[in-house]
């Protein structure tokens, strides 16, 4: 079998598979006489690793995604692969845009990770192809965005909380929790934490303000431009399909990172508000914004210290301690 990698650092977080680890997981999922032709490694995300995969007698190549060895993975993303499996069933409104589930392995006994086979969907990676259109035809990108966006947070759910649980009664416990998870990862690692500490206070301060949030609604986690396929030869934007729901929760779609990127800038982003709809912007809801905000940041200085961007974790407690601040 002819296996291609990516380069990284020997200090790099994604541990590639070697051509026979592969080999053996295609065997598992399909059976002995099914074996692997080539192996592509894809760089684009940061957290799994991904090939692309041609099986000898298949017409389509498949999509292999290996979760790190989770003695590797931080308390607060423990066995997100396991969550996005879990979530296969919610996010049917979205499913013709989605890569069907083949096989999946928790239980190590080929390789020590769990591992889940997928069709390959057709497209090009958004952040290759967006760029090559005008601004002003962008727009109908996040025009089609804020339709998938709204689809998934109309989903009601049984309980708050990620996905394949633990299930919590109210919001505020999710949040509490998820902010006391970072802050223990952040101290194992050798990080500060104490702003992170700071955001549980406050949550629990406020826990009425969080609590008016009643209905649990799907968030998908991480649905961004990174994360959406393009058609390749369309004269407009237009997205064939979209990956990666492995942070799926029950909650606030406030809270969804989507919502986050949407405001980051003013510009032909703000297009996606004319299919979603708007925010509610009440004192009560600006103030949850906040908070969401610094679980953002706090997710995110997890991420730059994976990814090894020092500079970037430093930036990261100079915008922690502006938002705590504008909650205190």
């Amino acid at each position: 079998m002819e296996l291609r990698v990516v380069e990284r650092g020997p200090q790099a977080f994604q541990l590639p598979l070697s051509a026979a680890e592969i080999e053996a997981v295609c065997r598992r999922a399909f059976g002995g006489d099914v074996a692997p032709l080539t192996a592509v490694e894809l760089g684009y995300g940061s957290y799994n690793s991904v090939y692309r995969v041609e099986l000898a007698g298949w017409t389509e190549p498949v999509i292999l995604r290996v979760a790190p060895a989770e003695a590797r993975q931080f308390g607060s993303e423990r066995r997100l692969m396991r969550n996005e499996y879990a979530a296969v069933p919610w996010l049917a409104v979205i499913a013709p845009l989605m890569p069907r589930v083949l096989a999946v392995d928790w239980s190590h006994d080929t390789i020590d990770r769990d591992w889940m086979i997928q069709t390959c969907l057709s497209g090009i990676p958004a952040p290759e192809r967006l760029g090559e259109y005008p601004r002003s035809g962008r727009t109908t990108f996040f025009r089609q965005l804020g339709v998938i966006a709204r689809s998934v947070h109309d989903v009601h759910g049984p309980l708050f909380g990620r996905v394949d649980g633990p299930a919590h009664a109210s919001w505020s416990e999710v949040l509490i929790a998820s902010f006391t998870r970072i802050a223990d990862d952040l101290e194992q690692l050798g990080l500060d934490a104490t702003d992170v500490r700071r955001a549980v206070v406050v949550a629990e301060r406020d826990r009425a303000t969080l609590d008016e949030v009643r209905e649990p609604r799907l968030l998908s986690g991480d649905l961004w431009t990174v994360n959406c396929l393009l058609d390749a030869d369309a004269p407009e934007p237009l997205i064939t399909g979209v990956l990666d729901f492995d942070r799926t929760e029950f909650g606030d779609p406030a809270a969804d990172w989507t919502i986050r990127m949407v405001q980051a800038k003013a510009d032909e982003r703000q297009a996606f508000w004319e299919s979603y709809g708007a925010l509610d912007r009440s004192p009560a809801a600006v103030w949850r914004a906040r908070i969401y905000e610094v679980r953002h940041l706090a997710a995110i200085r997890l991420e730059r210290h994976r990814l090894g961007k020092v500079e970037a974790v430093r930036e990261s407690y100079q915008a922690m301690a502006k938002i705590l601040a504008e909650l205190a």
